[in-house]
């Protein structure tokens, strides 16, 4: 398959569980549900799928998709490092709790997979744009 296929594909997906996963933050009551996280969470959103389907195959879609990729890693980190996603946290006992951690890992793999995948694509671009 080819490299920018893959990562449209990682790209669209890593968006669709970051919102699952934002969505699941609300309900668990890690994130207060109000305007602010719409504010936030649209415009970036917006940025990355335009950066995926729009500027696919540019350097500037490549740029957008690595660095939100590697930003997408904070996501993992933060809940395994800090608030927590065990029984002893506010998802013991609580239904729903596997597709939330399963989010977590999901993000986590395709982040890296995109980043790995974005920086590849930069690096096969041309250095110079050609002169006409």
């Amino acid at each position: 398959m080819k490299n920018s296929v893959m990562l449209t594909i990682s790209s669209l997906l890593l968006v669709l569980f970051l919102t699952f996963h934002l969505a699941g933050d609300i309900v668990y009551g890690f994130e207060p549900g109000g305007l602010a996280n719409l504010i936030v969470v649209v415009p970036f959103s917006v940025v990355w799928l335009y950066g995926t389907l729009v500027l696919a195959e540019r350097r500037s879609g490549y740029i957008i998709m690595f660095l939100l990729s590697l930003f997408s890693l904070v996501v993992p980190y933060v809940h395994m490092k800090g608030k927590g996603v065990g029984v002893t946290s506010r998802l013991g006992g609580t239904g729903g709790h596997f597709f939330f951690v399963w989010t977590l890992i999901a993000i986590g793999v395709l982040g890296l997979f995109s980043a790995i995948l974005s920086a590849r694509g930069l690096w096969s671009l041309p250095w110079r744009r050609p002169k006409h």
